[in-house]
């Protein structure tokens, strides 16, 4: 029995009695699985070992967080109504082979709970919206926020009175449009504006307009009303390098791959390179063939000869398969991102074939 398998049983008899099993970070429940992100593959595992021992995780364990925590709670059951919300007297049992599937890969209403999965790309998932800010209070002077965010190199700081209560926000601007106005005070008070919040819940889409019109937005929590962080333009521009850069590695990659082969096929043999069940798919260059089919193609002794570079096929060919491993991951846009060891995957290989690009030109 797995890790994963024997702390859910374990839970689900706890629940069973009546007791209360300790909340887990996201991240720690992921390691029972041996996993450390949420991608497609591992997100669809830990769904049917939860579902297998009558488990759910509040908040959704995709959706929250990877350092917040999730309570496990016994899933609710609808008499007379299957998994997949369909009364069972309905069903004719000829139907349940071709019903079953479609609930493991899950494409419909979460009946259970009476919603939908909801996929939205929420603010309070960005580290820094998890991440408790600096804060000064009112009695505070001005000297003293000066010099904080000086030392931490911040733009602006909220004033607070306590976690839940935020009586304005001091900045930069606000400091100097009081001191171009003659304030002469030394209270931190007497410079602030009206801050600007948002719920963790909140879309990150809708987040960006406001955070680029002051600069950040404070997070406060949905369930308990805390101010969970600050999120500024700063870490708008890490979030979104973040969730682009592999994209466009990955892009790189199949542009430099489709230049190597380019040419070299007829579209016959591309074409026997295709997946064999797809018959009505048209292939007239390189263009037309999927990653994987890339792999396939250059894995022939036959074809890699043909490209006329002093490179061995297997280790080539190997290392594009990874990339292809990668690139599933990117494509099912897993939610925390791309390890730190793949990205150095994708940074290597689009460097070697820049390279390999650039020796062949110097050959021209």
């Amino acid at each position: 029995m797995t890790e994963a398998s024997r702390r859910l049983a374990e839970i689900a008899e706890q629940l069973k009695r009546g007791e209360k099993p300790e909340p887990e970070t996201v991240r720690t429940f992921l390691s029972w699985f041996g996993a450390q992100r949420r991608g497609h593959y591992v997100a669809q595992r830990v769904k049917r070992l939860l579902r297998k021992n009558g488990l759910t995780t509040i908040p959704d364990f995709q959706y929250a967080y990877i350092d917040s925590q999730v309570t496990f709670e016994l899933a609710p059951q609808r008499e007379g109504v299957n998994t997949i919300g369909i009364p069972v007297e309905s069903i004719d049992p000829i139907v349940l082979p071709v019903i079953e599937p479609i609930e493991e890969i899950e494409l419909i209403p979460n009946v259970l709970t009476g919603a939908i999965k909801d996929p939205t790309y929420r603010i309070g998932k960005l580290p820094a919206a998890n991440n408790s800010p600096a804060r000064v209070s009112p009695n505070s002077t001005l000297q003293e926020a000066v010099t904080l965010m000086l030392g931490l190199k911040c733009s602006q700081l909220p004033v607070m009175q306590t976690d839940w209560e935020v009586k304005g926000i001091v900045s930069w601007s606000s400091i100097g449009a009081g001191l171009a106005l003659g304030n002469k005070s030394e209270s931190v008070s007497a410079y602030m504006e009206q801050p600007r919040e948002l719920s963790a819940d909140d879309s990150l889409f809708v987040a960006i307009p406001v955070i680029v019109e002051h600069g950040y937005v404070l997070i406060r929590d949905n369930h308990d009303k805390r101010i969970t962080g600050i999120v500024t333009t700063s870490d708008l521009s890490l979030q979104f390098q973040q969730l682009g850069e592999p994209f466009l590695l990955l892009e790189e990659i199949e542009n430099h791959i489709r230049v190597m082969v380019g040419g070299k096929f007829t579209p016959a043999e591309l074409k026997a390179a295709c997946d064999p069940t797809d018959t009505e798919r048209e292939v007239t260059s390189v263009a037309d063939l999927s990653f994987g089919e890339y792999v396939w193609l250059l894995q022939k002794p036959e074809h890699w000869d043909r490209l006329k570079v002093a490179l061995d096929r297997k280790v080539f060919t190997a290392q594009l398969d990874k990339v292809r491993l990668i690139r599933n991951d990117v494509m099912h846009f897993d939610p925390d991102g791309l390890s730190p060891d793949d990205l150095e995957v994708l940074r290597g290989f689009v460097q070697f074939l820049q390279k390999l690009r650039e020796i062949a030109s110097r050959e021209i």
